[in-house]
């Protein structure tokens, strides 16, 4: 972004009046104007900036979202800001009536030169529109959408307004962007420079290499390394024109000058394979095709042509007409004539071409290529005679090499005397010594190699004037440099680095994004299970799972059960496993539009750490299907093993209450969630998926090793990882009482550190724990403090939603008063420490008890025999299929005649 500094140069260099300094100033001081919703079809989310340093809303992601990529990546765009302030436009409608109404563009954006408005529309909304609305949307002669009535309004502030459609995204730089972003976000060049000198030699020796010869031949430097360099740009791939993730198709280059030059190249070639070429061989025998036919160059005159057809008939043309039909296409040289193309004499030409002799060619080709495309020269300032020299070369070396940009290389490099200056003799001393001197385990420095060199000129009787210098006995030791030269001085270890490899690898499709950790799915559902608490047997009733599942490989990156509806909770403890199992998040996660995917907490958490958030438009479970059916997968192939599952209550009228769920329940929350992580992570992760045809695990690994570890991107899984998924305040800070310490709903948490007076009454970071509302977390001088609760001893482990439920039973005791009861945390401790509190409380409190459970699992601390000890167990359930209800004694089992279900 722009210091005030460089907005004011900015706003001087733009000559902006007093009216557009003050509407942009605005602009860039406040919110968005309204948060975007993505309505039925659309992907909306946010997008987190790294130019901006804040979230940037996206109401499409097929439209917008590719805009904002575009506007992050491109060097002249200084600011852009999403949602501005709404204006107000007139319009006259179909009917004639003046419309009016405020408008809020999609963008506003800050160029190095201009700045104005953007709206973002799919072309087929726009074909619509300009029928409905003809005084608002318009196309103009250059086939670009325009706005008038928005564009008058953007011209009284000196800025612009444009309308960017999907039919002007690149999907292939999009894309690109997409899977190097990682890269782009990483500020630090960790490369090693011989690992750099290494790939560049590479690519040098075969320009134009492909992406996969490149990762395969050089094996020894890592995938991350090779994509970091294309996103620093110190090699070059087009990434307009190739994606990366079809190495087999993706040509690498030193520089962008030598990747245009293949363009080029290429594109000569095309052109020469679908225009005609008038550069015909006119001598007797010449094969030309006219009209589909084949003719043969019988007889050349002065005025006219004989032509023999393949069947023997003789035709006469006049040679102006022949060279107009030439001209016009008709008549074309024969494959028959086209030269074979010696790739080696035109690699050779190539390779030996300057960059400035690459510039000019590339230079001439642009100013023939309307020629050759049959269309006028507009504006042009170099000659007729110049153009005509340079299209000549360029046939002529068209019909030689099957290239014409051969033709325009001056190759001006190779002009004069080429020869060595050098006696053969002095040359062969030169290479003696190199190779029986220099090029030895010995590692002799050049300096006195040079030094016996010349002692040995003197005795061979070469007169000193004629004595190579150093200079160039450094050169010649130079031209040998390389994998030959590093072994025989120190060894093959040491060379192998240089040593090139021509091995191929075989191409693999991608599936729902391009790599693994691209596109991440998080998803709940309510589990078709009964549960049992552990400590008193009481049926608890079904848990909420929450799946976060890799879209490409279809493996299941964490998984979280409790028996709390989804929340922010379930978010933050999704979240928290995967980085736990992976140590890292994926770069762009998707959700469906639940309010705890709304949350400002879960937000900002993702923004914290650079990833994308993607809502799927509301009731629109396709978009979200990886989940979907992977919920149905953990029904069949788990739950519906279980006894207490619900399948039965899909037919209500045939229940019972020996087949009722809750009167068949058995499985605790811990020891439920044990086994769906072991069959998630092992037995589902290892299976062969229908869509993928390997497992999960499999397409996971293989995906990892082709595009990249991203080792840069890892999160450590420590104390402030887990501070900083922990939940903050609406506006995320608080201020410190001398006396009290911090406030976080109506509870006041205490420090040590907050009798500094330097911290006193001023604004902290704080964030509490929804598992443990006794204790919460103050960000003071760099680093996160514990914070005690006033009532520490009552609050102590209690979870949140507890808290919650004591606050909304107290104020609903409280509901005839005329004003609502603000619940303080004396009050509320007071009720937390009563048996009414303990009566309403009590199933809030086993459910979190068995929560607990869970968490005990995901640290480890908890295994399978642990849980099977803790069932206070009498006797096995009753398998008589009674009609009547069982009790907590009959349904009670014996861990030695426990019923053994499928091992997952």
């Amino acid at each position: 972004m722009l210091t005030p500094d460089e907005f004011d140069s900015w706003c001087s260099r733009q000559n902006l009046s007093l009216l557009g300094r003050k509407t942009l100033a605005d602009i860039r001081s406040k919110e968005p104007a309204r948060r975007v919703g993505g309505g039925r079809k659309n992907v909306s989310g946010f997008y987190p900036s790294k130019k901006m340093g804040q979230t940037i809303q996206f109401e499409s992601h097929k439209v917008e979202l590719p805009f904002i990529y575009s506007l992050e990546h491109d060097e002249d765009i200084l600011e852009f800001y999403d949602q501005p302030p709404a204006f107000k436009i007139n319009y006259q409608g179909v009917s004639g009536r003046n419309i009016g109404f405020f408008y809020t563009p999609d963008f506003f954006v800050i160029r190095t030169n201009s700045a104005g408005w953007v709206e973002c529309k799919t072309l087929s909304e726009l074909k619509s529109l300009i029928f409905k609305h003809p005084h608002r949307y318009s196309k103009g002669e250059d086939l670009k959408w325009y706005s008038p009535p928005a564009s008058e309004h953007a011209a009284q502030f000196g800025f612009d307004f444009h309308i960017q459609s999907d039919d002007q995204i690149n999907w292939v730089l999009y894309r690109n962007i997409t899977f190097l972003e990682d890269y782009y976000r990483n500020c630090v060049d960790s490369i090693n420079p011989n690992q750099t000198q290494l790939i560049r030699a590479i690519i040098q020796e075969q320009p134009g290499i492909t992406l996969r010869e490149l990762l395969y031949k050089a094996n020894k430097v890592s995938a991350d390394e090779i994509y970091q360099l294309v996103a620093t740009e110190k090699i070059y791939v087009d990434l307009k024109a190739t994606l990366l993730v079809e190495p087999e198709r993706c040509r690498v280059f030193c520089d962008q000058l030598s990747g245009t030059t293949y363009n080029l190249m290429v594109s000569s070639q095309t052109i020469a394979d679908s225009i005609s070429s008038p550069v015909i061989n006119l001598i007797p025998n010449t094969p030309i095709n006219w009209d589909g036919q084949s003719y043969n160059v019988v007889q050349i005159g002065h005025t006219e042509i004989t032509l023999r057809a393949r069947e023997g008939d003789f035709i006469d043309l006049p040679i102006s007409e022949f060279e107009s039909k030439i001209r016009q296409g008709k008549i074309t040289a024969s494959q028959l004539q086209q030269s074979n193309c010696n790739d080696d004499q035109i690699k050779s030409i190539l390779l030996q071409a300057s960059s400035k002799d690459l510039e000019e060619a590339n230079h001439r080709y642009r100013s023939i290529e309307p020629i050759l495309l049959g269309q006028p020269l507009e504006n042009s300032t170099i000659s007729e005679r110049t153009l005509r020299d340079w299209l000549t070369k360029y046939r002529q070396a068209q019909q030689k090499f099957g290239y014409g940009y051969i033709g325009l290389l001056s190759c001006s490099n190779k002009k004069g005397n080429r020869n060595r200056k050098l006696p053969q003799q002095t040359l062969e001393l030169i290479d003696k010594f190199i190779t029986q001197a220099y090029e030895t385990h010995k590692q002799k420095r050049k300096y006195e190699v040079y030094g016996a060199f010349s002692n040995a000129c003197v005795s061979a009787g070469i007169s000193p004037d004629q004595i190579p210098s150093y200079k160039t006995f450094i050169n010649e030791i130079k031209r040998r440099s390389g994998w030959e030269q590093t072994k025989a001085r120190v060894g093959h270890r040491a060379a192998y680095p240089q040593k090139p490899f021509y091995w191929e690898l075989e191409l693999t499709t991608p599936r729902h994004g391009d790599r693994p950790f691209e596109v991440g799915h998080i998803d709940h559902t309510k589990m078709d299970i009964e549960l049992r608490c552990s400590l008193t047997g009481q049926v608890l009733g079904r848990p909420w799972a929450t799946f976060l599942v890799d879209a490409y490989s279809r493996s299941i990156l964490a998984v979280y059960l409790t028996f709390d509806p989804p929340s922010y909770r379930s978010c933050m403890m999704v979240l928290r496993i995967c980085v736990m199992r992976h140590s890292r998040l994926p770069q762009i996660i998707v959700t469906d539009n639940g309010k705890e995917f709304h949350s400002n907490y879960f937000e900002s958490l993702l923004a914290l750490f650079e990833c994308t958030l993607k809502h799927r438009p509301p009731a629109a479970s396709r978009f979200s299907g990886v989940c979907e059916r992977l919920f149905g997968t953990a029904n069949t192939q788990l739950l519906y093993n279980l006894a207490g599952n619900t399948q039965i209550t899909k037919k209500i009228r045939l229940m019972t209450k020996s087949v009722n769920p809750k009167n068949l329940a058995v499985w605790t929350l811990g020891l439920l969630y044990l086994y769906l992580c072991e069959w998630a992570y092992s037995e589902y992760d290892t299976t062969e998926h229908p869509a993928l045809g390997i497992s999960p695990k499999q397409a996971f690994t293989s995906g990892i090793s082709q595009y990249g570890s991203r080792a840069h991107r890892l999160i450590p899984n420590d104390e402030t990882w887990r501070i900083l998924t922990l939940p903050t305040t609406q506006s995320g800070k608080v201020k410190v009482h001398p006396a009290k310490g911090i406030q976080i709903r109506s509870i006041h948490y205490w420090n040590s550190a907050f009798r500094d007076p330097l911290i006193q009454k001023t604004d902290v970071e704080a964030r509490y724990d929804p598992f443990d509302v006794g204790i919460a977390y103050a960000y003071i001088r760099g680093q996160w403090v514990k914070c005690i609760s006033e009532y520490y001893a009552i609050f102590k482990g209690r979870s949140e939603k507890e808290i919650w439920l004591a606050t909304a039973e107290l104020q609903k005791r409280n509901s005839n008063h005329d004003k609502q009861l603000t619940v303080r945390a004396k009050k509320l401790a007071e009720f937390l420490s009563t048996a009414e509190a303990e009566e309403v409380l009590l199933t809030q409190r086993l459910r979190d008890a068995q929560g607990k459970e869970v968490f005990q699992v995901i640290n480890g601390v908890r295994q399978k025999e642990s849980f099977l000890e803790q069932l206070n167990i009498a006797e096995e359930i009753n398998n008589n299929n009674s009609e009547s209800s069982p009790t907590s004694e009959n349904i009670a089992i014996k861990p030695h005649r426990l019923q053994s279900f499928d091992s997952y």
